[in-house]
């Protein structure tokens, strides 16, 4: 039964193996019908795309449209942040509050911010004066808006309260200081506490984002300010009225910017020449993100000059019949009109550009150049003698296989990335355009360029100048000729040594992998180094990965040299103390009057300083000396006397109430608080970690409150949102490469494929967090992009190893080098001179797309060139049965050759004896 067993598992063996060849050569006949097909119809397949590039083109131009709103682009598609956003929306109208709820950049709605900083480390105290000339030219700041003249006091956010302009509290507290000043007193005359203060009616204000850089002073356990280096200024305009309104209102910031830009270039001296300042509008960031794209114009013409001009040059040889420098030229072209008709086609569905999509032209670049160069070096492995059609077709039979699979795992895996389970919509964006970049940029390549190909081949079989298109003269005329005509008129014939059989094997790279590399690489000596550099390499990939960071903070997006950059730095360094206002909104009935409940409210909001009309009630009734222990008495002296106080009557937005008609009593259905938690230098990320723990107690908690402040929303559940497309395009990948182990002739192959692209990925993860990237949304998107780039340039390599059938595994990889290798080093070398202008863009933006785009590459090539080289001559696949099948035909070879000795030995013996016997017959022949 054993022997029956193992017969039926070999003979299913045996039919698996059969299938794959069968489903490997039918894939390579119709790739070879295909390729005859264009090389028949050369002129159709030229003209459809120049053809679909001007239609889809012309779109680009009419159809721009830039992605205006961030918070669609950057922030968290789905989060509960957004939900909470509705419901304390529903409550309290933020627009009306959002003086209160402060938010570093994320302010929503219009408005105007300044930071005034004192030159000279100087005290913005000392300068009250010049802090309120800015202020006031700002309320004088007018907007012509058909015939009319408006100005901030028609914008403005009005209080429920007297219907004046909500402005800051530290304006009050400076016009004070000016008043001490001008009454022969100095500034410290007027008590600042800090970071609450008491002002002149009585009222207790939250300073804490409003004065910065402090020092201060303890006098009688307050702690006053006698010091601060800035101050910081928000004007909030509405947002809840008509259109026009809004347009009013966006002129209103232009002016605001065109003031604080006049200000800070005027000569010397001026009113305000004590002051530095740098102001933030609400489409600053958008501004500044959009500003990406304009400044990278330049930029991306000079990479397409130099891929132009590498691939040019790598394509070329010193024969002038067999050396393509047009095709490499012509194959760069063809990605170019690729991405043009993407880009119409994208705009036709609609689509509006946005920064993150530069990177798009570079990744494509990436991909359909390695189709352009590995269909090069498959004409160049085609037979020469055989007519330029056939050999067109021999060169799709031989690279398409391999393009298409690598190209269908490229739409597999942005595919993934572009699905309902990615939550950022840039990322989507991004990923359903380059999907449809690979798609056309596939198209082009066996169309436009398969046919450039037929053209380039009919030249080189008539023997026509690969350069000047004109006859190559006849060896004898060019020995007439002098050194130069003949060099440049050169076959290559005279260039071919004893090695180079093949007069395609004269191109530098293939003679340079061929005599030098591979020998070098595979040397016995040179192994033990190349493991250390694998084990420095994986120790480092590691120890980054360990170190991962977060990337949402929006300033990794902007332009570096921004106001919007500066502004947030500048923010940073004075402004850090304390958090943005949390905005505590308890959405259901509670018994306040409770003993219990209030308890639980001070454990909830232990530990921060609260902005709660709670806290000063209950001041209030140990001042009036008066107990409100009961639901009627706590409703009666919070709505008879407290609220009507003049220093607490502005907590009357924070309360809603209800009437019961049924006892004609009073129910609190609504209320909210604020809280601001202390914070260091890393702001941000203690904000991260407030959030996710407040997070469990809204949902669990016996009292139903939602914490909410704008930044919830760019920063809730981000790390998730922005690492599940990285994941969910490797899970694909990885699904993919396993189901198709029964498909590809050599599972092996599979195997090492998933090992390679795996030890790159965390390769360029860990070295990217070394070198300062975080995980944003860019940073992911080149991850993506890392897996088929990987897989790009090392599926090709690793098939040719695996399916070699040389005597050792050395001679295999040797192999797969001469193949292979000189359309790796041709892609990659044009693809790191293609992201090389990104250097000189000011832009953090381009920087990330910059240093992981190098980190990608120069791992595929340490992968391709030097570690798999050596890995794979010490690991399966074995090449013994290949071995042992050469040693027997060779044997049977020797047996075939001594049987014709023997035979020829015969024959001339049987000839020799015709002689002796006939020798008349000889002498008359």
């Amino acid at each position: 039964m054993r022997f029956i067993g193992g017969d039926g598992a070999s003979a299913s063996w045996i039919l698996w193996r059969m299938l794959r060849q069968v489903i490997h050569r039918g894939l390579k006949a119709s790739f070879y019908w295909l390729g005859l097909f264009v090389s028949r119809h050369p002129v159709f397949f030229l003209t459809v795309p120049a053809v679909l590039t001007i239609i889809f083109g012309s779109t680009v131009l009419s159809r721009f449209k830039p992605e205006t709103d961030l918070e669609v682009l950057v922030a968290p598609t789905h989060s509960l942040a957004k939900i909470e956003r509705s419901l304390a929306n529903s409550l309290f109208d933020i627009d009306q509050s959002k003086h209160k709820l402060y938010s570093d950049l994320h302010t929503p709605g219009r408005y105007g911010r300044l930071i005034l900083l004192a030159k000279s480390e100087g005290n913005i105290l000392e300068l009250a004066d010049q802090v309120l000339q800015v202020h006031k030219q700002v309320l004088d700041l007018r907007v012509n808006y058909k015939g009319f003249n408006y100005t901030f006091a028609h914008l403005c956010v009005l209080s429920h309260r007297d219907k004046r302009c909500l402005l800051d509290d530290i304006i009050t507290i400076f016009e004070d200081i000016r008043q001490a000043v001008l009454s022969n007193s100095t500034f410290l005359k007027v008590p600042v506490s800090y970071p609450n203060t008491t002002l002149k009616d009585g009222r207790v204000s939250f300073i804490g984002h409003q004065l910065g850089g402090d020092s201060l002073l303890p006098v009688n356990r307050d702690q006053h300010v006698k010091f601060a280096r800035a101050v910081q200024i928000t004007y909030y305009l509405r947002n809840n009225g008509p259109v026009v309104q809004d347009v009013i209102a966006e002129r209103w910031e232009n002016e605001f910017c065109a003031l604080v830009s006049r200000l800070s270039t005027a000569e010397v001296p001026h009113p305000t020449d004590q002051l530095n300042i740098q102001s933030l509008t609400s489409f600053s960031l958008w501004r500044d993100f959009h500003q990406t794209g304009l400044l990278a114009k330049g930029e991306v013409l000079v990479s397409l000059v130099l891929v132009l001009l590498a691939a040019t040059i790598s394509s070329s040889m010193r024969d002038c019949l067999r050396g393509k420098p047009f095709l490499g030229l012509l194959g760069v072209l063809t990605i170019c009109i690729a991405n043009v008709t993407a880009a119409g086609i994208f705009f036709i569905s609609d689509g509006k550009f946005n920064s993150t999509l530069l990177g798009i032209p570079f990744f494509a670049m990436g991909h359909g150049t390695k189709g352009v160069f590995e269909l090069l070096a498959g004409w160049r492995r085609t037979r020469e003698n055989l007519p330029f059609k056939e050999r067109v077709a021999d060169a799709f039979a031989d690279v398409m296989v391999c393009y298409t699979m690598t190209s269908s795992l490229y739409i597999i895996t942005f595919g993934m990335g572009a699905s309902p389970f990615t939550n950022i919509e840039s990322v989507k964006i991004f990923c359903q355009s380059m999907c449809v970049a690979i798609l056309v940029n596939y198209f082009y390549v066996f169309s436009f360029y398969g046919s450039c190909l037929v053209f380039a081949g009919q030249l080189e079989q008539n023997r026509y100048h690969s350069v000047f298109c004109c006859k190559i003269p006849s060896v004898e005329y060019l020995d007439r000729q002098p050194t130069w005509f003949k060099t440049m008129m050169s076959d290559g014939h005279d260039l071919s040594t004893h090695h180079d059989s093949v007069p395609y094997q004269n191109h530098f790279i293939q003679h340079f992998l061929r005599e030098h590399y591979t020998e070098w690489i595979t040397n016995t000596y040179v192994k033990p180094f190349v493991v250390i550099l694998y084990l420095i390499y994986a120790s480092f990939s590691f120890m980054g990965c360990l170190q991962i960071s977060d990337g949402s903070n929006i300033v990794n997006l902007l332009a570096s040299n921004s106001p919007s950059v500066s502004y947030a730095l500048t923010q940073q360094k004075y402004f850090s103390n304390y958090s943005p206002v949390i905005g505590f909104y308890i959405y259901e009935p509670i018994e306040y009057w409770n003993s219990t409940v209030q308890e639980h409210l001070r454990t909830l909001s232990q530990g921060f300083i609260k902005i709660s009309w709670m806290d000063n009630f209950f001041q209030y009734l140990k001042v009036v000396n008066v107990s409100a222990s009961t639901k009627s008495d706590f409703i009666s002296i919070l709505k008879g006397s407290f609220l009507r106080s003049p220093e607490y009557q502005h907590f009357t937005e924070d309360i809603i109430f209800s009437k019961n008609r049924e006892t004609d009593e009073y129910d609190i259905i609504a209320s909210r608080m604020y809280l601001v938690a202390r914070t260091t230098d890393k702001k941000r990320e203690e904000v991260m970690v407030l959030l996710e723990k407040l997070r469990p107690l809204m949902l669990i908690n016996s009292i139903k409150f939602i914490a909410f402040n704008p930044t919830f929303v760019f920063m809730d559940r981000y790390s998730s949102s922005v690492i599940s497309p990285i994941l969910t395009s490797g899970f694909s990948v990885l699904t993919i490469l396993i189901l198709t182990f029964f498909l590809v002739i050599n599972p092996l192959g599979n195997f090492w494929l998933i090992l390679t692209v795996t030890s790159v990925e965390l390769g360029v993860l860990g070295l990217m967090t070394l070198w300062n990237v975080g995980m944003d949304s860019i940073s992911i998107l080149c991850l993506i992009y890392t897996l088929n780039f990987a897989m790009d340039h090392c599926a090709p390599h690793l098939y040719t190893f695996v399916l070699a059938t040389e005597h050792t595994r050395t001679q295999c990889i040797k192999l797969a080098l001469e193949e292979h290798g000189a359309a790796i080093l041709q892609n990659t070398s044009c693809f790191v001179i293609g992201i090389m202008p990104l250097v000189f863009v000011p832009s953090n933006l381009t920087y990330t797309l910059f240093k992981c785009s190098l980190l990608t590459a120069g791992c595929t090539v340490l992968h391709c060139f030097v570690i798999l080289p050596v890995f794979l001559t010490f690991f399966p696949p074995s090449k013994k049965r290949h071995k042992k099948k050469k040693r027997a035909k060779r044997k049977e070879r020797e047996r075939e050759r001594e049987r014709e000795r023997e035979r020829e030995r015969e024959r001339e013996e049987i000839e020799c004896i015709e002689v002796r016997e006939n020798p008349d017959h000889v002498t008359n022949v």
